[in-house]
């Protein structure tokens, strides 16, 4: 009888302690069920730009990207944002109509939030996201992004030719084709002025230098956040100079047939040449290097060729120089780019020297520049680059353009080749260590 009593006993607490374990695994795994935890409902408020009012969003586009995982999530509206907690790139763009200084339009907004950390603090907890919205500058064609024209100097101190370079960029949703693009340069001068006649700057652009892209319509096509690059010499210019960088692989090069035996120019075999339709110089061409001229990028007609361009569109004026107090009646001549052609363009000066913005208001309201001093010393391994102002859903650059240089542009700020070459940033061959979108925003 006592032997059955132990079984018995022993039996119980052997099932209580297996109810009791089978009940505790129950119980972790209900503690861990719920998902509401881990996830999290997001909302979003925003600051609009200061002269933008009465928006009326027509649109919503909403992405998460991961930056653990990877994973991407889109969403139409906040009110379908849900995503799992976690760190977080988030791209918030919509598409409305507002006024803008009394207009009214219609366009994009875009904000960008950088490595935001998604954590509900409690269940079903929604979080409140801010943004800073940007207008999405409303550009059908190339815009010029960046102008390096200072140059580089010599481990000696001495000036170093060739490496210019402008580039320019493909800031729309769809395909552009570089094609008979023309990059020019200014028969004038920011810095000097006279009254020229007749007057043809509400008309054209008089143009000093014009080099076009080649091809019949759609040799050179250009993906949405993609860029074209202009040079002077198609070469690595580490071999002449340790302070440049590597040019090899722009996509065009602006190539002289020199008549001075002292000064040739190098035709690069690894970079193929802009044709060239005019140029003042006998010799080769090079940007100002201190910044004195303005540049425009146009769109040649198709049906345009060179010997008509240089016949009909010549452009002679006059105009009467004083020194001293004396007058000279002077005279010159340039050549025409129709205003109604020019996709962009840009004005160079220096504040101590500035006179006058060549390019018309409805082109280029402002100006920018690499120093604020005539032959500032300082100047060398400086850009003017147009500012970041995020990306688009897709990734690319959003740049900000509004016709005017003085708002668009970073002055004086470290070139973007040297940047991505973490090449010298001056004449001691000191070492490029930022990385960034427009000489400023660091990238991510």
């Amino acid at each position: 009888m006592l032997n059955a009593m132990h079984y018995l006993r022993n039996n119980l607490l052997k099932s209580g302690l297996s109810l009791l374990l089978l009940l505790g695994l129950f119980s972790c795994h209900t503690e861990k069920k719920p998902k509401v935890f881990g996830s999290a409902n997001c909302d979003a408020s925003y600051v609009l730009p200061d002269d933008i009012s009465d928006v009326k969003i027509t649109n919503t586009k909403i992405r998460f990207y991961n930056v653990t995982t990877g994973e991407v999530k889109e969403f139409p509206s906040w009110k379908d944002a849900h995503v799992n907690t976690g760190l977080y790139n988030i791209d918030y763009q919509m598409e409305c109509t507002y006024s803008q200084n009394g207009t009214q339009k219609k366009g994009k907004l875009v904000s960008q939030l950088n490595e935001c950390e998604i954590v509900p603090q409690k269940e079903q907890g929604t979080v409140r996201l801010n943004f800073n919205m940007h207008i999405v500058p409303q550009v059908e064609d190339f815009i010029i992004e960046e102008i390096f024209f200072t140059g580089t100097l010599h481990p000696s101190g001495r000036q170093y030719h060739g490496d210019n370079y402008v580039i320019l960029y493909n800031g729309t949703d769809h395909t552009l084709y570089a094609d008979r693009i023309a990059f020019c340069e200014s028969r004038w001068t920011t810095v000097i002025k006279w009254d020229y006649t007749p007057d043809i700057r509400h008309e054209a652009f008089a143009a000093y230098a014009v080099y076009l892209v080649p091809g019949s319509g759609k040799d050179h096509p250009v993906e949405p956040g993609g860029r074209i690059v202009l040079c002077d010499t198609g070469i690595d210019h580490r071999t002449n100079n340790p302070n440049s960088f590597d040019l090899s692989k722009a996509d065009f090069e602006w190539y002289d047939v020199s008549t001075v035996p002292a000064h040739q120019d190098y035709d690069s075999p690894l970079v193929p040449n802009l044709d060239k339709w005019f140029c003042y110089t006998k010799s080769f061409f090079i940007l100002h290097n201190r910044g004195f001229r303005s540049y425009v990028i146009a769109r040649v007609p198709e049906d345009l060729d060179k010997e008509t361009y240089l016949k009909d569109y010549l452009y002679n004026f006059t105009y009467v120089l004083t020194h001293a107090g004396v007058s000279y009646d002077m005279s010159g001549m340039a050549y025409k780019i129709p205003n109604k052609w020019v996709i962009d363009g840009v004005n160079l000066s220096v504040q101590a020297k500035f006179l006058w913005n060549i390019l018309p208001e409805d082109i280029d309201a402002g100006w920018t520049n690499c120093g604020t001093m005539d032959h500032q010393k300082n100047r060398y391994f400086h850009s003017v680059r147009r500012k970041y102002l995020g990306k688009d859903l897709n990734g690319n650059k959003i740049l900000q353009d509004t016709n005017n240089s003085s708002e668009d542009f970073n002055p004086m700020v470290m070139p973007s080749f040297i940047e991505q070459q973490g090449t010298a940033i001056d004449a001691k061959g000191t070492p490029c260590k930022q990385k960034t979108y427009d000489g400023i925003v660091p990238m991510d």
